[in-house]
């Protein structure tokens, strides 16, 4: 059985506050401020477990984009040859 709490609940709006004042709010009025220059991806779990940092991420990352370009280039080598000897 859990224990009654013993604390106050102190969330209640201190007088000082208008809220009259508040109007005219506008919704994600700097989202895009906020979130210009960042990628925010989520990765599975079983990721995070191999990967638990963002140095390990980015390396892993680098790596198969090199070994992409590195691909890309000599496929584009082996079609001009297949071109030339045509």
């Amino acid at each position: 059985m859990k224990k009654a709490s013993t604390k106050k609940n102190s969330d209640v709006l201190r007088p000082e506050y208008d809220l009259s004042k508040l109007k005219g709010g506008v919704r994600g009025k700097y989202y895009r401020r906020a979130t210009a220059g960042t990628n925010l991806v989520l990765i599975d779990p079983e990721l995070a477990e191999v990967f638990p940092d963002t140095e390990s991420v980015n390396h892993a990352l680098r790596l198969l984009v090199d070994a992409a370009e590195s691909a890309s280039r000599r496929g584009k080598a082996t079609h001009k040859q297949i071109k030339r000897s045509a």
